[in-house]
């Protein structure tokens, strides 16, 4: 028998591997900070190795320089009397409007009609949270559970296609449904009942704009979580099959828990836009219902800014609409930290 065959108790394979051990790093192995610093690349390094797609990035990166990022400058004029007719260019009458500090903040603060903007911005976000969230899973659940796929297909389709709509579209068939000339109110009083008109009810409007988001938009949550549920593997659903579990605790402990980091995101950006809500789905319906029902920080910021040029006052309210909404999104982004969640972005 040779000497490599000799079997070995443990304490001496272990005195063994820690020998070895020592004299590795101690000529300088890869295993010591000098290895760890010889395996990191250089910037350009990295950039040659990247170029193509960054290359790629680069039109969207300079849309996003353009259209969000350097327009941000321009809420400047929230601390002026800004005139644009002061010059023939706007961006120079930014520099020759008189700066008024925080007057228009506190024009906001004592405005009654903003803080009923803010009560109806919130109460269509809390109704579209509640019963527009968790549709798109419930369906995504439904169309994964079809076993045929030509049926799945379909029905995805079906629904998916109202996201195509613009809200001109979509505000027209819902009125020509449940407005007082629609379907449904011919056919009540072809048979002798009073008709109605839903469209221009005032109480019904929160619930009438969340059930056109839940048609126009639901089809697009269905998308983002059927992705999710396809890199759930079948050996996990044969696995529990074969313990016994059901359909409903496979539904329990499978697919909800895979569906977890999807919601959680997407629970985040959409605490994110609390206070956007729906400009020009709101803005179309505005004079059928009044500006009792619909108006909204969006609307209100566009009828204070465009439609009667106070061009300041409206940049106050939207910066403080920006401001409230990125402590929402850090609020919400910390609290999926503490589900044990990523959330937006990592810890």
């Amino acid at each position: 028998m040779s000497h490599s065959t000799v079997p070995r108790s443990r304490a001496e394979a272990k005195k063994t591997d820690e020998k070895t051990g020592k004299k590795a790093s101690a000529s300088g192995g890869a295993a010591g900070p000098q290895g760890k610093r010889a395996g990191k690349l250089s910037l350009r390094l990295r950039f040659r190795r990247d170029r193509t797609l960054i290359l790629m990035t680069l039109p969207a990166v300079a849309l996003l320089l353009v259209f969000n990022y350097i327009p941000i400058f321009g809420n400047v004029v929230a601390f002026q009397d800004y005139d644009p007719y002061l010059s023939d260019n706007g961006f120079v009458a930014m520099f020759e409007s008189p700066w008024i500090g925080l007057e228009n903040f506190e024009r906001i603060f004592q405005d009654s009609a903003f803080w009923h903007a803010v009560q109806n911005t919130f109460v269509l976000f809390t109704l579209q949270l509640v019963l527009f969230f968790p549709i798109p899973i419930l369906l995504a659940l439904v169309i994964n559970s079809v076993i045929r796929p030509r049926v799945r297909a379909v029905a995805q389709a079906i629904m998916y296609l109202p996201h195509f709509f613009s809200w001109v579209l979509v505000v027209t068939v819902f009125q020509q449904i449940f407005g007082g000339a629609g379907i449904i109110a011919q056919t009540l009083r072809q048979h002798g009942y009073d008709g109605f008109d839903l469209m221009t009810d005032p109480g019904i409007f929160k619930f009438l704009v969340t059930a056109e988001g839940v048609w126009k938009d639901a089809g697009w949550g269905i998308i983002v979580f059927l992705a999710a549920l396809s890199a759930v593997s079948n050996d996990l659903y044969e696995a529990a099959a074969m313990d016994g579990a059901g359909r409903w605790r496979r539904m329990w402990h499978i697919t909800l828990p895979a569906l977890r980091p999807v919601i959680a995101l997407l629970l985040v950006l959409r605490v994110g836009d609390a206070l956007t809500v729906g400009f020009e789905q709101l803005l179309l319906q505005r004079d059928s219902v009044g500006p009792g029902a619909s108006e909204v920080l969006d609307t209100y910021v566009w009828w204070n800014g465009i439609r009667n040029q106070d061009f300041s006052y409206a940049a106050a309210a939207g910066l403080v609409k920006g401001v409230v909404g990125l402590a929402l999104v850090l609020t919400a982004n910390k609290v999926a930290h503490l589900m044990g969640e990523q959330g937006v972005y990592k810890k």
